[in-house]
């Protein structure tokens, strides 16, 4: 019991590493212990009642001071800090975080020559998120207890968790410090509850590379071509994975679904190196986009990209062709408080290149003949399903003056939140229809070189994920992401 009245793990104090992997080995030891500490206290109150004071343990954290200006390769959008500072940030679950944690530590030590330092934050780790991997033991309902739980346990506090950091509000700690990272440690546990809400999967399968799409035929593709995958020892994936965390490591095996699938089902083939693929199938909607990319963009992927049908906005296009977006009109609307429309959202080459090459390499087509079956330009993202019932004169013109080709619910959301996360993000879509050129989406209207072009679909995106796994990260994570003055972490 401190001084104050509060019952808390061992004081620590801060240490100072000059290697990585131990650092991380000394986050994780520090979270262990408040998590067990928390889970311990929270069975004897269910046990014993009310204790006499709160009780409460707080997330570990690293400090970084610079007090010279770095030397770094300009190559590099990350693993440095802007200049001479104190920096910090605070670390959740750093068992699930550890490669990662481990090669930005390495980053800042090998750039900077200064050591890092571990210790406990002043930031408390909310029961909630405390308990979010431990099964055994659930928050009971309000009312349930004979005190209210937050006399004794510190709970998730919403002034804590925001997005001030990726959005470029020049936010500090309140110790001053600068922030190292882009999410604080109670956004990423949020997001970590978030994702195994909407997705039913645990947030430790996810893979480097996500693929989103808005059909659920491309489910039963993808887990065609994951026991293909399975079936071939040479193809470096161990595991396929769906919702309710079923896992199978035979391509015969059985895939067992629960009983009621998730809001977002989610499907995971996995590498050992967790560079694997991972593909959700959000629905439809630009609110579904978003709330997706909100959480996984905690995991810090190395690319996330679209696969899904659109609506077709020129008479030369045929159903099934390919649209390559280079551009967006953003008429989402879900993300005008936090990116305003009027930012461009820039391709990104290396996503460009290996979108394109991916169509190449499944269709068997090389440079002119690809426009057989590919256009590239602007895709318009629209919130209104039911556009086409309201008057045309508008919407119609506005995409005419954008020169579109294409317009679906989901893609410029995607991509604006990659460019807000820092995220390297892309878009391919398969054109279902042509609803200004008569052909609406109605049963009987797809051709068989629709289906055909369809069932390549998702294997071009996997192709594309596979040729982002062949370059290093310094070439995938692009400059065009960072701003002015950037957290040193991706």
């Amino acid at each position: 019991m401190t001084p104050a009245g509060i019952d808390t793990p061992p004081l620590h104090p801060h240490e100072d590493f000059t290697d990585a992997r131990a650092a991380v080995e000394r986050l994780i030891a520090l979270y262990d212990e408040a998590v067990a500490f928390l889970c311990r206290r929270f069975a004897d109150t269910l046990r014993e009642g009310r204790p006499a004071g709160r009780i409460r343990a707080c997330y570990p954290e690293i400090r970084l001071t610079v007090t010279t200006w770095a030397l770094t390769d300009s190559r590099f959008a990350f693993g440095h800090v802007a200049g001479p500072g104190v920096y910090s940030t605070t670390v959740t679950r750093p068992r699930l975080f550890a490669s990662y944690l481990e090669q930005q530590l390495g980053l800042l030590l090998r750039n900077h020559g200064q050591p890092i330092s571990i210790g406990v934050s002043d930031t408390p780790i909310p029961l909630h998120f405390a308990l979010a991997a431990r099964t055994e033991l659930t928050v009971p309902q309000d009312g349930a207890l004979d005190f209210t739980l937050r006399d004794v346990f510190d709970v998730p506090d919403l002034a804590t968790i925001h997005d001030e950091i990726v959005n470029g509000e020049n936010w500090r700690h309140p110790d001053g410090s600068a922030p190292l990272a882009a999410f604080l440690a109670q956004r990423i546990d949020y997001s970590l509850t978030r994702l195994a809400h909407y997705t039913a999967t645990r947030p430790d399968h996810f893979q480097n590379h996500i693929l989103f799409t808005n059909y659920q035929f491309y489910v039963g593709e993808f887990e065609s071509c994951a026991r293909m995958a399975l079936a071939d020892p040479d193809s470096g994936y161990t595991a396929f994975v769906g919702p309710g965390n079923a896992e199978i490591t035979t391509p015969d095996a059985p895939l067992p679904e629960p009983a009621r699938l998730p809001q977002m089902p989610t499907y995971h083939l996995k590498r050992p190196d967790g560079n694997g693929i991972t593909l959700v199938n959000i629905g439809v909607g630009p609110a579904n986009a978003k709330t997706a990319t909100d959480h996984i963009a905690v995991l810090r992927p190395h690319a996330w990209l679209m696969v899904g049908h659109c609506a077709g906005l020129r008479e030369s296009q045929r159903l099934g062709d390919f649209v390559l977006a280079h551009g967006y009109l953003r008429e989402d609307h879900v993300l005008d408080d936090d990116l305003p429309v009027w930012v461009p959202i820039p391709p990104l080459a290396e996503i460009q290149i290996a979108l394109q090459d991916a169509v190449a390499d499944v269709a068997e087509l090389e440079g002119f003949e690809l426009k057989r079956i590919m256009r590239t330009g602007t895709v318009a993202t629209i919130g209104n399903r039911n556009w086409e019932l309201r008057d045309q004169s508008g919407p119609v013109h506005r995409l005419s003056l954008s020169r579109a080709i294409a317009l679906d619910m989901e893609s410029a959301t995607i991509a604006a939140n990659g460019y807000r996360f820092r995220v390297p993000y892309g878009t391919l879509l398969c054109v279902s229809d042509k609803p200004l050129h008569g052909e609406l989406k109605l049963p009987g209207m797809a051709s068989e070189f629709y289906h055909t072009q369809v069932s390549r679909h998702l294997r071009i995106g996997m192709r594309a994920m596979e040729r982002l796994r062949e370059m290093p990260l310094e070439r995938i994570h692009s400059r065009k992401l960072r701003s002015f003055e950037e957290t040193a972490f991706l």
